[in-house]
């Protein structure tokens, strides 16, 4: 990627991604030309962030620790005891900051909400999605959460109590979803292949497979 910028492209101008760019990529182009240009960042800088990006962050990470839990009692009840301690046995440590994992069950679903700002793990599930940092969500999963999660097309039964957790600057909170049935035979990567970010985020369920 690099030697792409020898050659005056950028991070957004490679084979795959000529097509008509969207504004949002026009002014991130032209700002990272322009920080290059006057030598407030590196090229190199900037290919190690978005290494960092693709590689170290990211729901996939978020998914295999789900895959692990749902596979592994042991690693679970260490997961909700202390999930910092069972991130690192998985390699994920240092970045997301303190982690508390909280568990969905069939009476209690959890959803994730950052009242101030959108403080989030990101190594766990890369880059918030802009809903969760809009102001209509931050305020909104808390005064009405049910009717949030119907707009995200999740209908729980009225019996379902429902917790909200505020993410901070302390600590970032982090979905462990129920496991779907039918899925008993299925590997860890398998089962992680079903999670998504907003499964682990609660506003979504981890669908059973086809």
């Amino acid at each position: 990627m690099s030697g792409d910028h020898g050659h005056g492209h950028s991070h957004y101008d490679s084979p795959a991604s000529r097509r008509a760019r969207t504004p949002m990529e026009v002014r991130a182009m032209a700002l990272e030309a322009a920080l290059v240009e006057n030598g407030v960042v590196t090229t190199d800088a900037i290919d190690a962030f978005v290494d960092v990006m693709e590689h170290r962050f990211g729901p996939h990470h978020g998914a295999r620790v789900v895959a692990r839990a749902w596979s592994d009692p042991a690693f679970k009840a260490r997961l909700l005891d202390d999930a910092n301690a069972a991130l690192a046995e998985l390699g994920i440590a240092g970045l997301q900051g303190n982690v508390r994992v909280v568990e969905n069950t069939d009476q209690n679903h959890n959803m994730v909400v950052c009242t101030l700002c959108s403080c989030y793990p990101w190594p766990l599930l890369g880059l918030p999605p802009t809903w969760y940092k809009d102001y209509a969500y931050r305020s909104r999963a808390v005064l009405e959460p049910r009717k949030v999660l119907r707009e995200f097309g999740l209908e729980l039964d009225d019996h379902t109590r429902i917790s909200v957790w505020d993410s901070s600057a302390d600590v970032r909170y982090f979905v462990l979803p129920l496991r779907p049935d039918g899925t008993d035979a299925m590997t860890e990567d398998q089962l992680a292949a079903l999670v998504d970010r907003n499964a682990m985020i609660g506003t979504g369920l981890v669908a059973a497979p086809a």
